[in-house]
């Protein structure tokens, strides 16, 4: 009988190795908060807050219901509105743009750098003077950190303080990450994160939080996710919104918490051994010196995206296009201002970015057929692509 030569085709992202990880402990403590009829802000969402300041060492943790809400209380807390300017990376989810929108304020496109994937600061500048000539009032500049990346926050503050303008870190993608020994929830004057399932730190439904260093903002914060009315308040004060963490997704959180250094350091494993094995074939991802990434996704760039696209496919190797269009393309947001000198680089990711199987399971046998499927498709420096 010949030998099986068969190897895994891995998932995408690998939720049920890690429950298999966590155990028992996650189905007892779910059956605490059952037991205990606190469904929402029960104590185990203060022990989350808690846990997660800790974590990344800052001073305050709010959490909330989802990540768009952690973006959009960081703009309420600021009294952001109409007539203001919010400064964005156009290569990037909705969300980061939506918010701005939905607070009243106009969303102003900045570009991107194609090593990084995140937002440009000679860019930023520039979409600084656009606003201004516009009359729109700068107040906020929304960084993301794209696919667990921190952004150049040595830079982004310098230009924050320049212009007076508050720093809000998008860390959807990149909470445990960090830049010159200070992790992400400590690098702008809010961080704003998401739990949805597929993020390195994810739970099995929405949730989300805000990070801040900042006493009276956070006690701002606690009140604003919860229909204007604080801790201790009888009276609503503000106008808020329901954004409240279900006891049941601090739970989960709480038992992957246990687990989440681990993923992070076999992520960076997994990344290394792509990078390693793809760099003749496609543009990898580059770090930045001091900075470190939790790999949300691990995204190379191809002139031959479609047809690597299609052999990934054919081979039962999962794929995804982050993001098939940048936001100032999209028809909600084509009116709004861009930066100077237009948005080259997130048009040129956008039509070229595809991601590969990443998570803190991904066996060597798996990602070896993902590589060699890509290698097949592409060949050595096939689909490599200028970096600037």
């Amino acid at each position: 009988m010949s030998k099986d030569t068969t190897r895994p085709i891995p998932a995408f992202i690998d939720l049920g190795a890690q429950r298999e990880k966590m155990g028992d402990g996650l189905a007892k403590a779910l059956i605490a908060v059952l037991e205990s009829g606190q469904y929402v802000l029960g104590p185990q969402v203060t022990e989350i807050e808690q846990q997660l300041a800790a974590f990344c060492g800052a001073k305050h943790c709010i959490s909330c219901a989802n990540g768009t809400d952690a973006l959009l209380l960081a703009l309420m807390a600021e009294g952001i509105g109409a007539g203001d300017a919010v400064f964005v990376p156009a290569f990037t989810f909705v969300a980061t743009a939506e918010v701005a929108v939905l607070v009243g304020a106009t969303p102003v496109f900045v570009d991107v750098r194609r090593d990084t994937f995140n937002m440009d600061t000679d860019s930023l500048e520039g979409a600084i003077g656009v606003a201004n000539a516009n009359g729109l009032k700068p107040r906020a500049i929304i960084a993301v950190d794209l696919f667990g990346q921190p952004a150049d926050y040595a830079r982004i503050n310098e230009i924050a303080e320049a212009h007076g303008l508050v720093v809000i870190d998008d860390a959807a993608q990149s909470f445990g990450a960090a830049l010159n020994g200070k992790k992400v929830g400590t690098l702008g004057a809010y961080t704003a994160t998401s739990f949805y399932p597929s993020k390195p730190l994810g739970g099995y439904g929405d949730g989300g939080a805000i990070f801040t260093d900042n006493d009276a903002k956070a006690e701002l914060l606690l009140s604003l996710r919860n229909h204007g009315k604080g801790p201790g308040q009888k009276e609503t004060e503000e106008i808020g919104l329901n954004s409240r963490l279900d006891s049941f997704q601090a739970v989960v959180l709480l038992e992957k918490l246990k687990l989440f250094p681990a993923e992070i350091a076999a992520r960076q494993v997994a990344a290394d051994r792509y990078s390693a094995r793809l760099g003749a074939a496609a543009k990898v991802p580059e770090l930045m010196a001091g900075a470190s990434s939790v790999w949300a996704q691990y995204t190379i760039v191809t002139d031959r995206r479609d047809a690597l696209a299609t052999a990934c496919r054919q081979a039962g190797v999962p794929t995804a296009i982050h993001y098939t269009s940048a936001l100032h393309k999209l028809t909600p947001y084509r009116e709004f201002p861009t930066a100077p000198d237009g948005l080259p680089q997130a048009e040129w990711l956008s039509e070229r970015v595809i991601s590969l199987p990443m998570h803190g399971y991904l066996s060597e046998a798996g990602q070896d057929t993902v590589i060699d499927t890509v290698l097949g498709a592409l060949g050595s420096g096939a689909g490599s692509v200028a970096a600037e």
